[in-house]
């Protein structure tokens, strides 16, 4: 039994021989990271300090009387959680869900909103000298929340603001 014991404790001890801390670059000047995803046909990526949580699109109770991209609100481990459809809200037009959906969670003044988006991606990382004009991918409304775009493996990624999403009054104020 001592022998078993033993060999975890070299376990361990080549494990935490071997972990890695951040890369250096991650810290470089320059360097912007965020969670990439997909909202219609723009490739977007808001900063992780922005998102609370991602996780699959939880069963949604309709909110009668609500805008039409107000999805309702569901119940995400004892607390309502308002059900967006930022596609819907900022062209729209409806977001076709799906079985592997995903829900982007985000603070707000008053509680988590999640967003529903049409793809992730997972963690983006963009240097400074691939940035680009933001024009392709801010045009209509998405121009009041994206400032810069980055060109990465061959699109170009908009830097969304979810902050500034959460704040603006049309969003905060649901009723029809």
């Amino acid at each position: 039994m001592a022998g078993v014991f033993a060999l975890l404790a070299e376990y361990e001890r080549r494990s935490l021989a071997h972990s890695v801390g951040l890369p250096e670059e991650l810290d470089a000047p320059g360097l912007w990271r965020g969670v990439g995803y997909r909202v219609g046909r723009r490739m977007l990526a808001s900063s992780f300090d922005e998102v609370v949580e991602i996780m699959p699109i939880p069963p949604v109770t309709p909110v009668p009387g609500a805008q039409p991209w107000m999805l309702g609100v569901a119940n995400v481990r004892g607390s309502l959680l308002p059900i967006v459809d930022l596609k819907q809200f900022l062209e729209g037009e409806r977001t076709v869900l799906h079985e592997s959906q995903r829900v982007l969670i985000v603070r707000q003044p008053g509680g988590d909103v999640a967003l529903t988006i049409d793809e992730l991606f997972g963690q983006r990382s963009f240097l400074e000298e691939d940035e680009v004009s933001a024009d392709r991918v801010a045009e209509g409304r998405y121009g009041h929340f994206v400032d810069r775009a980055y060109a990465h493996a061959n699109a170009t990624w908009g830097v969304f603001s979810l902050d500034r999403l959460t704040r603006t009054p049309e969003f905060r104020h649901a009723a029809a």
